[in-house]
């Protein structure tokens, strides 16, 4: 009888254990199938991502030969060109047209210092209008402060003449006091 409860007991054991497994399986599983899914939306959006990736590679790659077709169209319109600059600079060097490149340096020097003059001018209203705006500022703070001193002043003297009418009414109160007192001695003084 007590080889049976023994062999019940254990077999109970076995079942909590079994439970335990079951329930310890199936958080793996759990655990497992969402870190499945979610690798799978991580190489979902690397996929994604490789694939833009390429198509800009692609649509750079187009960009580049577009250029390089354009680079070399310039470059034999330049070889084209060069004998006419040639040509241009001697006529520029023998020529009434030799000084132009002072002018123009000179231009070039009156634009900037054109452009230089604007901008200070700039800076300087800049200025000004911020020296406006902080003096009216600074004045605004002010009134304020003489504002607040003078309520503060109204007050003080409120203060002080009800201060001054407390000490009056004391005195009148005192003196008051002092003459029933010394009344109150002189009867005491004539009672025998």
């Amino acid at each position: 009888m007590e080889a049976l409860a023994e062999h019940w007991r254990d077999l109970h054991a076995r079942r909590a254990q079994l439970k335990a497994h079951v329930v310890t399986s199936g958080t793996t599983v759990k655990e497992n199938e969402r870190l499945r899914i979610q690798a799978l939306k991580k190489a979902k959006e690397e996929k994604l991502e490789n694939s833009k990736k390429e198509s800009e590679l692609l649509r750079a790659r187009m960009e580049l030969e577009s250029l390089r077709k354009q680079h070399q169209k310039l470059s034999k319109k330049l070889l084209k060109y060069s004998l006419f600059k040639r040509y241009l600079e001697k006529v520029v060097e023998n020529s009434q047209f030799h000084d132009i490149d002072d002018v123009i340096t000179y231009y070039k020097a009156l634009v900037r210092t054109r452009k230089d003059l604007l901008q200070y001018q700039w800076w300087h209203r800049q200025l000004l209008e911020q020296g406006k705006v902080l003096e009216q500022q600074i004045r605004a703070e002010k009134e304020a402060e003489m504002l607040q001193c003078k309520d503060d002043l109204v007050q003080l003297q409120e203060s002080l003449g009800q201060a001054q009418s407390d000490i009056r009414q004391w005195i009148r109160q005192f003196v008051h006091d002092l003459q029933d007192f010394t009344e109150d001695g002189k009867e005491r003084s004539r009672a025998p």
